[in-house]
């Protein structure tokens, strides 16, 4: 039996489910055991097998988050992207309602991280045989909870006051829930990186790049400062990320240490797992749809001159107007052509299909404006855009040409830039010595010049350009003052390269309609939320 697609909030609560989602687990990422055969009381008998628990979470329990809701909300709805495509645009226009397909999937999706994470915290420890190491068991659970913790991050940034569940089999026979406030969800989110921190292993990330898939207490450190950071507890956030840049675990590829890569290897299939990444999806194809990334079709170039994709459409999502004539505005920073492909871009590395796909050839040149297809913005998407299948790129192919290219959820530029706002407090400018090493570190290795002091207005644009298309920016806007976001995105051109277009967002828009069939089964979730009694 494979590994559910959908997953429902009330489904969790059910036992049936709870066995089912513990005996999900595989051999490796690219191994996973036919479930229905596991004995639950003999499977965990082994070292590999626990580890193998937590694999699913990896990659497939992200799936219908990542594919198109978190684009949609996060990059189309901050004005990053643009889109003309019905099922994903509605963020453009502020118009998500909570009968949105691809709503209802990135809600599905993060619970199913919560329900898969919470059967291992709950059961694992007690269906493992004598012969697995207490280290081995302690990790894996550590990795449960940081799955944990991201998820509600995620939901709670999305949705504000969301259930609090740490037991699905609590509301086995009781599914209407209430939601819990969003003080509470912090307080959730924060334990659990702590017990991920506790419980996880120390790692250094090398040039193995194998052994950097996995989560370490570095991960954990470093989601934990960024949830400090949400809440403006800056010391926090700024003790936290400096015992990660003091550790030494992560740095930049093409930064100082690493200079033989560059900013554009972040997102090549080779570079997976690399020394800057911090908790990436690992993404695995086998020919289905759902088990891996699709951002190389959704994003790119798609014309019947020129196509990045084997698959037979793409360029779903484009680059918006504002993002660029708007946010690379220094001359020299090679971030740019990294992320947005320019008409008269070249690109020699890039594997594509000309001719309407009748030939094939390595390297090309982005074709004038009207070209380029990408939803008439005149431009494309470069970041996780890798072209055809080639070489580089192993697994079978699908008809939807996904691949194996990593998500970041999570990388050390995000960490340093974080290090650097928490120094500055809320302060209108700083000079801090430590604040100016993050800060500069990340514009040197974008090819800039070192700053003497910076504003947070600076400090924001540079996290914009550094994580441009990454689904940040939306919750950047969604932690500064309603007012300056609001005016932010209100005067951005979120039409095409034909039509200017701009729309505002009201207060309510900042989080996201309850997918009606949730609230159907469950109306306390229009209710008030309820403090969150913690044992």
């Amino acid at each position: 039996m494979k590994m559910k697609r959908f997953f429902n909030l009330y489904k969790i609560c059910s036992l049936a489910l709870a066995l089912t989602m513990l005996a999900s687990c595989a051999e490796e990422f690219t191994n996973r055991p036919p479930e229905d055969t596991i004995s639950l009381d003999s499977y965990y008998s082994t070292n590999e097998q626990v580890t193998s628990a937590t694999n699913g979470m990896y990659a497939r329990t992200w799936f219908q988050f990542h594919n198109k809701f978190f684009f949609a909300v996060a990059e189309v709805g901050s004005g990053n992207m643009y889109t003309g495509s019905s099922d994903v645009n509605a963020m453009r226009t502020f118009s998500l309602n909570g009968s949105d397909p691809e709503l209802v999937n990135g809600w599905s999706s993060l619970w199913a991280n919560i329900a898969q994470a919470n059967l291992i915290i709950n059961f694992l420890p007690d269906r493992v045989g004598p012969g697995v190491s207490p280290e081995v068991l302690q990790n894996t659970i550590g990795e449960a909870y940081f799955m944990r913790a991201t998820a509600y991050f995620y939901l709670v940034r999305l949705w504000g006051d969301v259930p609090i569940i740490e037991n699905n089999l609590d509301f086995a026979s009781n599914p209407v829930i209430n939601k819990n406030r969003i003080e509470d969800v912090y307080t959730l989110i924060e334990m659990d990186y702590q017990a991920a921190i506790e419980n996880l292993y120390d790692k250094t990330r090398s040039s193995n790049y194998t052994a950097n898939a996995r989560v370490s207490k570095g991960s954990a450190k470093a989601m934990l400062a960024k949830v400090y950071l949400y809440q403006q507890r800056y010391s926090d956030a700024r003790q936290m990320a400096e015992e990660v840049i003091n550790s030494g675990e992560f740095k930049l590829l093409g930064g100082e240490s690493l200079p033989d890569k560059s900013f554009g290897d972040l997102f090549t299939y080779p570079n997976n797992n690399n020394e800057e990444s911090i908790f990436a999806i690992q993404w695995v194809t086998d020919g289905n749809y759902g088990s891996a990334s699709n951002c190389n079709t959704q994003f790119g170039i798609s014309t019947a001159a020129i196509t990045t994709s084997n698959a037979s459409y793409g360029g779903v999502f484009g680059p918006s107007q504002d993002a660029i004539f708007n946010i690379y505005t220094e001359p020299g920073d090679v971030r740019r052509k990294e992320t947005i492909m320019m008409p008269g871009d070249e690109y020699p590395n890039i594997k594509v299909r000309i001719n309407s796909g009748t030939e094939e050839q390595t390297g090309f040149i982005v074709p004038d404006a009207d070209q380029i297809g990408g939803q008439g913005a005149g431009a494309a998407i470069k970041k996780y855009c890798i072209g055809i299948v080639n070489g580089d790129v192993t697994g079978p192919i699908d008809a939807w040409n996904m691949m194996e290219n990593n998500t970041y959820l999570m990388r050390y530029a995000d960490l340093l830039l974080i290090h650097a706002e928490a120094i500055l407090g809320g302060a209108g400018s700083t000079s801090d010595a430590s604040a100016l090493s993050s800060y500069n570190a990340v514009r040197n290795r974008a090819g800039l010049p070192s700053v003497s002091s910076f504003t947070f207005d600076e400090l924001f644009l540079e996290r914009r350009r550094e994580l441009c298309f990454e689904g940040d920016f939306w919750f950047d806007l969604g932690r500064i003052p309603r007012a300056q976001a609001i005016a932010i995105m209100a005067a951005q051109n979120r039409g095409n390269k034909d039509l200017e277009e701009h729309f505002t967002p009201d207060e309510s828009d900042f989080y996201l309609d309850y997918p009606d069939n949730e609230v159907a089964k469950n109306p306390l979730l229009l209710e008030d939320p309820v403090p969150y009694s913690f044992d």
